[in-house]
């Protein structure tokens, strides 16, 4: 099995990014399980053509490879490693892939797990948004061993762009850059959010500061592109929730304390966002750090189109 190409898949975790990607999993020709505790995105990856599992430890049956992908540590850890993980249900060479945006310790116990009984794991972590699972466009991130990351390949193009599957490092290094990514682009929002709103409050139109920013040393993809949704519809992206945006930032200061950095600007994003979520509820959107700066401002940052 160890060399063979992978057909026979499980995926576990069918919601806004779990769900596009097990379908281009069924697009490109494997033979996929699907589990998920939502019945309604179990029916929709049925109705598109996947053995609906009964439970996770069914999905995992006879499955070469499985996949994950879960919203925080501990449904990671619960799915893998709980009372009916998943890991025991695996035969000795199979294959995990875990997707999911989760802690190095959480990836240490399982891989542990998995090593104890012959099966590879991979951490795999995506960035793109819920568009790119949509689109199959998603970057991937992967850490672990090299013979591994070959054997998952075909898999991850089916989900994400060829050009952008990373394999980062060792174990754990998949994590690592995701959580950094993830970091940059929150520092991203709340910075376009305090720019933005001075420049408007200044008196500078806000077609013309953004397109002087865009064209500047300073622009950055979050300021020409992902800011974007607020500025032209108000959208702060609701399918990336402020509870997840909390876990991850939460994820990225236990990595900075783990290896002895101090963060201080990470820790006062973390707060920021932190105060997002406690002002517009769990299931605001991830750029909703710059509501609170319209709020302050007292001006809606919007281009007339």
């Amino acid at each position: 099995m160890s060399g063979a190409r992978v057909k026979r898949v499980g995926f576990i975790g069918l919601g806004n990014m779990g769900g596009p990607m097990c379908s281009h999993l069924l697009a490109a020709g494997f033979e996929v399980s699907a589990y998920d505790l939502d019945a309604a995105a179990l029916a929709r990856l049925r109705d598109a053509g996947a053995r609906a599992a009964t439970s996770a430890r069914d999905c995992a049956r006879q499955a070469e490879a499985l996949i994950t992908m879960l919203p925080a540590p501990p449904q990671v850890e619960e799915v893998l490693l709980g009372t009916d993980g998943v890991i025991a249900a695996l035969e000795p060479r199979a294959l995990v892939i875990e997707m999911s945006t989760s802690s190095l310790a959480v990836g240490r116990r399982a891989r542990e797990a998995a090593s104890a009984r012959g099966i590879d794991l991979l951490d795999a972590p995506v960035a793109g948004q819920s568009i790119g699972a949509r689109a199959g466009t998603l970057a991937i991130y992967v850490g672990g061993e090299q013979h591994a990351f070959e054997r998952a390949r075909p898999l991850l193009e089916a989900i994400g762009d060829p050009q952008r599957i990373f394999h980062v490092g060792g174990a754990g290094a998949g994590y690592t850059v995701k959580l950094l990514l993830n970091l940059l682009w929150f520092i991203e929002s709340v910075a376009a959010g305090e720019v933005l709103t001075v420049g408007v409050r200044a008196g500078v139109s806000l077609e013309q500061l953004h397109a002087a920013l865009v064209g500047s040393p300073a622009n950055s993809n979050f300021l020409e592109h992902d800011v974007r949704s607020v500025l032209d519809h108000g959208d702060y992206d609701e399918a990336f929730p402020m509870r997840l945006v909390t876990k991850d930032l939460g994820l990225a200061v236990e990595l900075a304390r783990d290896v002895g950095m101090p963060v201080e600007l990470t820790a006062l994003v973390e707060q920021i966002h932190r105060r997002a979520r406690a002002r517009y509820g769990d299931d605001a959107g991830e750029i909703s750090a710059i509501r609170l700066y319209e709020e302050l401002a007292g001006v809606e940052l919007r281009l007339d189109r």
